[in-house]
């Protein structure tokens, strides 16, 4: 394998021939092995970049202070990263330090290299096509950075709110299939009140959906950029107008309104976005985390636990226990919830940390939201197909569940009163009577047809008040 040499102010460095990035990069890459994910695990963040730095370049061109050969060459470099060419080519980890200039650089070495071999150059000919002249020319990674970030996060919200509206449609699907299984509904891990296993399911759906509003209003903040803020807010270096044209530019590429921000200094420094979103990621898996709990216990047993559900057959569960099988699926959507809550602590501690013009640590920032986003949308997905689609219910267990329990004498409480269904109900308990026995046979309370009527399924999951 052949080498380039290529230089920046602290020295030279050996680039591989067949590379695209360059010493800066590289530096990066050896100051920065900490995660051992480089940025292009996410692929919108890499596209963002290209997004961006076109932008940046059709801005330049137009306002007459980036050579329009170049400009072109940059313009056609940035839309093969946008196509999701060169991915391999970003190698950065995505917690380093210097508040993401490898990432920036690592952006603007790759799209010259590209732009140097469409005008008949060699790699690292940078008198030519110059990674900071040109590619990055009246930019700062302190505006490039949080402008493709927000951009990458917006592309990766698109697909994971996809994944959890299919989650909802999956909840009201078995919501429809169950609306006649009557069980008995719980408070305190007590018997309640009667209610059908399709209104729990429904139940869920519904909290689910709740979520995908949650993060389409969220994202909308996202749309807010500070490009063309440059250092610290002042557009040091940037052309007249171009904080403007290149956000319409960018809005105009992605289809996605994008706003510049009103003060450019203060949308420099400021993570708060990052923080609503993450608590809006952990809203979501705390809420997840209380269904999977339930569904846990409801699929208890199958013999000895509450046992109204069947889940999925996956796995053997057990080196030692013959014919075990366990809910591995909920399971590990509680872990990645118990993940997710963790990352969300590491966003709040980050966003805090900022110093004056700018929080540096805007890249631990970036990993944890994009860890946080695709680990629940791959948890989502994994619940939905190996869970909920399969999940079929006990309709006999969970029917004489609720006619041998003593919390339907709460169905009895307008007529007879509390009192009289509180003697009901502990005689029950003492005696292992049922109700039906205490209420028409022994006291003669309600006739066999009156108990037919009070104690009918319809009645039982949208009791009528009578007196």
């Amino acid at each position: 394998m052949g080498y380039r040499i290529e230089k920046d102010f602290l020295g030279e460095k050996q680039i591989p021939d067949d590379v695209y990035y360059g010493v800066q990069t590289l530096r990066g890459k050896e100051n920065f092995l900490i995660t051992n994910m480089p940025v292009s695990k996410e692929p919108n963040f890499v596209k963002a970049f290209g997004y961006v730095k076109k932008a940046a370049a059709m801005a330049n061109r137009d306002l007459g202070v980036l050579d329009p050969k170049i400009a072109e060459a940059i313009i056609s470099a940035c839309d093969r990263i946008i196509a999701g060419e060169m991915l391999d080519q970003f190698v950065t980890d995505f917690i380093q330090g210097g508040a993401g200039t490898s990432v920036n650089m690592n952006a603007n070495e790759v799209i010259a290299n590209l732009a140097l071999e469409s005008l008949g150059h060699k790699k690292g000919e940078y008198q030519y096509v110059n990674p900071n002249d040109h590619v990055n020319f009246g930019q700062s990674t302190n505006d490039v950075y949080p402008t493709a970030f927000h951009l990458g996060l917006i592309l990766r919200l698109e697909s994971y709110m996809e994944s959890l509206g299919r989650l909802r449609d999956a909840f009201f699907a078995k919501a429809k299939e169950f609306e006649n299984v009557l069980k008995m509904g719980r408070t305190h891990l007590q018997d309640a009140v009667p209610m059908s296993l399709g209104q729990e399911f429904h139940g869920w759906g519904t909290t689910v959906g709740e979520e995908v509003h949650r993060i389409a209003e969220v994202r909308q903040m996202l749309q807010g950029v500070n490009l063309g803020a440059t250092a610290i807010g002042t557009t040091v270096t940037a052309a007249p107008g171009y904080p403007e044209l290149a956000v319409k530019y960018l809005s105009e590429l992605t289809g996605i309104e994008f706003t510049l921000a009103e003060d450019l200094i203060e949308a420099t420094s400021d993570t708060g976005d990052y923080v609503l979103l993450s608590g809006v990621i952990k809203h979501t898996s705390v809420k997840l985390t209380k269904i999977c709990n339930d569904i846990r216990m409801l699929a208890s047993g199958p013999r000895c636990g509450f046992g109204e559900i069947n889940l999925p057959q996956l796995q053997p569960g057990s080196s030692i226990m013959p014919g075990k099988v366990n809910p591995v699926i909920p399971e590990v959507v509680n872990q990645t919830g118990f993940l997710v809550i963790g990352l969300d602590l590491t966003v709040s501690l980050a966003a805090s940390a900022g110093q004056l013009q700018l929080n540096v640590m805007e890249p631990v920032i970036t990993f944890a939201l994009f860890a946080s986003i695709m680990t629940m949308q791959r948890a989502v997905e994994s619940l939905r197909v190996n869970c909920i689609e399969g999940i079929t219910a006990n309709a006999d267990r969970t029917r004489d569940m609720v006619l041998n329990s003593l919390g339907i004498v709460t169905v009895l409480k307008p007529s007879l009163g509390y009192k009289q269904c509180a003697e009901i109900a502990r005689e029950g308990f003492l005696t292992e009577k049922s109700l039906h026995e205490i209420v028409v046979n022994e006291r003669k309370l309600l006739t066999q047809e009156k108990w037919d009527e009070v104690f009918s399924f319809d009645n039982l999951i949208s009791p009528k008040f009578e007196q």
